[in-house]
């Protein structure tokens, strides 16, 4: 019935020749019984490894799902991940134990392809509606991008390779965090409100900007959770000029000054006193439900951007502090492979 512009690509034809034909006059599948499935329109199918013929473009080695659509009787959405036979099964010269799965790509592979039928749905409604009304398809289509970017990140096991950095708009970064933890909260419900005080003077900062928005959602959305039963809740981002704080090099550079101050600022209880002094190290969380991980990341993204994070806990006002330092765009410059060095 319709098809994203992947699909389009994948099956190299465009949305006026697929529409209306029968998914197995483009699509040839080997096994019958699986076919048969199709008819089950209500039926959750996920399938790994399959081989396929593509019409005119010879056999590939696919991932499936087929879900029901919610709230829409016999619509079904399909998804189709393709590997490559040669990536996927380890096959050629020189594969050796490298072609063994290891336990973090099979994770990241598990959570990329949910994130395709996420994407490819968002594409798909987004073409049904109004340019005006496109925002939210366009908002989870830039948001599960940056979650792939991210999980292509973390996959990488080598702490000294970074994501590239440049001059980005700490203001621009704050405003599409609050788009997105706005719209990902539940209907119906009240979220927090976040009280904006910004320093609209201040220039661009050094760092990656995708790596700005996870920062800020961790550390925005850990508030809002802080705040829960409070009365008269607040959280605050704030940024601003900061003199003094200085980045020192082990290796007897010159200093790099860090004068850009985010801070964000929560009227909870704070952290556990004893947690306080580990509160950026793996697994240390105080949720019920947490992995204590949201932290550990922030910490090195924030360092992976030359810049440094601390937290304070002021029980006379009754706030407590995350407070990130960054550099100036300028003073450190991204080489020639968008890593940082100093200017």
């Amino acid at each position: 019935v319709s098809a994203n512009p992947a699909a389009e690509q994948f099956l190299v034809q465009g949305l006026r020749r697929l529409a209306g034909r029968e998914l197995i006059d483009t699509i040839a599948f080997g096994d019958p019984h699986f076919i048969e499935r199709f008819s089950d329109n209500e039926a959750q199918i996920s399938a790994r490894d399959l081989l396929v013929t593509i019409r005119g473009q010879g056999t590939r080695r696919i991932d499936l799902t087929i879900s029901p659509v919610a709230d829409s009787t016999g619509w079904q959405l399909l998804t189709l991940h393709d590997h490559g036979a040669v990536e996927l099964l380890g096959e050629g010269a020189g594969a050796g134990d490298s072609s063994k799965l290891r336990g973090p790509e099979i994770m990241a592979h598990e959570i990329k392809n949910p994130l395709a039928g996420i994407r490819g749905a968002a594409q798909l409604l987004g073409r049904k509606l109004d340019d005006k009304d496109t925002v939210l398809t366009d908002l989870i289509i830039a948001e599960v991008d940056r979650i792939a970017t991210l999980i292509d990140q973390m996959q990488q096991l080598s702490s000294k390779t970074l994501a590239p950095v440049g001059p980005c708009n700490l203001h621009e970064a704050i405003r599409r965090t609050i788009a997105v933890l706005d719209a990902a909260q539940a209907q119906g419900s009240s979220p927090i409100p976040i009280e904006e005080a910004f320093d609209p003077s201040l220039p661009l900062v050094f760092g990656n900007s995708d790596g700005l928005v996870q920062v800020l959602i961790n550390l925005v959305a850990n508030a809002r959770e802080a705040c829960e039963g409070v009365e008269d809740a607040r959280v605050i981002v704030r940024t601003c000029y900061s003199s003094g704080l200085q980045l020192h090099h082990a290796d007897g550079e010159k200093p790099v000054r860090l004068p850009i101050e985010l801070r964000i600022s929560d009227s909870g209880p704070g952290v556990d006193p004893s947690m306080r002094e580990h509160i950026f190290e793996p697994f240390v969380t105080s949720k019920t439900s947490g992995q204590g991980l949201g932290l550990a990341l922030v910490h090195k993204l924030v360092r992976d951007m030359s810049g440094r994070i601390g937290h304070e806990r002021d029980d006379q006002a009754g706030f407590t502090h995350f407070r990130v330092h960054l550099p100036l765009a300028g003073v450190i410059n991204p080489n020639d492979d968008g890593q940082a060095e100093l200017a």
